[in-house]
């Protein structure tokens, strides 16, 4: 058997700069939307970025930015052109007839990665009710994909065959996951039932953050890991021991911005693990320049999924990779949060913020001593309210041995 290389796509991305974005958020967006087709196996050719108010009702960018696209991909050749935004039904197939080639939008997109990295019957499940969901308002336009029998990013999963795309038959696939996901939901909650009233911390963030690290680097364990986005889709729960006290550690999957509320909602059951901890350690990215804003919409996703009042804590993570702009003697402009030094940062709003913050490496086992002492006395509070007589459990030798 000949073993062949799948074909790498080439693509481009478009995006738009508006009241809501400005031109340095939509470049970021627009490197973010690159590293999303990276990781589903596109090579990103170009980007091109438009300035509107609000997107054309018709195609999202303009006529003539639509045609400098066109003409851009019939000299290159590229087979999918990726937008930034969820496009409405008509925007799709408006665009597919003006451009003559696969149209994604990111919601698209990132089902596509989520269906890629689905490997237990509780995540396909999940990725395939969200995929039948964003499928349902746009039958018409898959009517023509099914007839070209397009297949590659953006194509896995659910409407692979004419009958698929049918109302009827997708509603009531809909209605059959649905009541899949209630079983395993049932089951899921025994699980948690049978861990008993042991403390359970879990790791949360942003994608690509490194929580799977800082997971196999405390359980020992070998949870999949890698410079992707959304490495990790199934939710992994290993029991911990710092010191001699156990505590439950679960690693998640990442938080995006622009998440497809329909993948929240289908992916609810599996963000149980989030909503029934007792501490959340929010792990953040401070390599990146855009990780206040990140720190924002993980806030906002945990909040809408009912977990947003958890007692939690800031995990800095990737200092090792931090760098910052060093201003010029000579340079007046005003200093702006690219000058900041660690230091600097680590006396802003963190140390003001009722929320206590870390600084670590996880790659480099910088600061994981102070890390563990942290945690551990963070699970020790709730233990000893929880197992009142089970102060032999405490070892106070263990963290005086580390602090000295």
């Amino acid at each position: 058997m000949i073993e062949t290389a799948p074909i790498t796509e080439k693509a481009v991305i478009v995006g738009l700069i508006n009241q809501d974005q400005d031109e340095r958020q939509a470049k970021e967006y627009l490197d973010e939307l690159e590293f999303l087709a990276d990781t589903a196996g596109a090579q990103v050719l170009k980007k091109f970025t438009q300035k509107l108010d609000i997107p054309n009702k018709a195609t999202f960018v303009g006529p003539g930015k639509l045609d400098e696209i066109n003409q851009y991909i019939k000299v290159v050749e590229a087979d999918t052109v990726i937008f930034d935004d969820e496009l409405t039904p008509t925007q799709l197939r408006n665009i597919e007839r003006e451009l003559e080639c696969k149209i994604l939008d990111r919601t698209n997109l990132i089902l596509d990665i989520f269906a890629k990295r689905a490997k237990t019957a509780h995540a396909k499940t999940q990725v395939e009710l969200a995929q039948y969901q964003y499928l349902l308002p746009r039958l018409t336009r898959m009517w023509t994909h099914l007839e070209r029998q397009r297949g590659g990013i953006g194509m896995r999963g659910p409407g692979e065959t004419q009958i698929e795309t049918d109302r009827r038959i997708i509603l009531d696939k809909i209605s059959r996951l649905k009541t899949q996901l209630v079983k395993i939901d049932k089951q899921k909650a025994t699980q948690r039932k049978n861990r008993g009233k042991m403390v359970r911390v879990a790791l949360v963030g942003y994608t690509n953050v490194g929580k799977s690290t800082i997971m196999n680097m405390m359980a020992k364990s070998e949870v999949f890991a890698e410079n992707k986005l959304f490495a990790t889709l199934d939710t992994t729960v290993r029991k911990v021991v710092i010191g001699n006290l156990p505590f439950f550690l679960a690693d998640t999957v990442g938080f995006i911005r622009k998440l497809p509320h329909g993948l929240v909602e289908s992916f609810k059951s599996t963000l149980d693990e989030v909503r029934e901890a007792d501490i959340l350690l929010h792990i953040v990215d401070i390599s990146h320049p855009g990780f206040e804003e990140q720190i924002e919409t993980v806030d906002s996703t945990l909040e809408e999924i009912g977990a947003g009042d958890k007692p939690a804590f800031y995990i800095f993570n990737k200092i090792d990779a931090f760098t910052y702009e060093e201003k010029e003697e000579d340079d007046l402009s005003p200093r702006t949060k690219d000058n900041f030094t660690l230091e600097e940062w680590k006396g802003s709003w963190m140390a003001k913020s009722n929320t206590p913050a870390l600084f670590i490496s996880a790659k480099e086992k910088t600061n994981i001593e102070e890390f563990k002492i942290e945690l551990y006395e963070k699970v020790k509070g709730i233990h000893s309210q929880r197992f009142p007589y089970n102060d032999y459990l405490y070892d106070s030798d263990w963290t005086q041995g580390i602090q000295e």
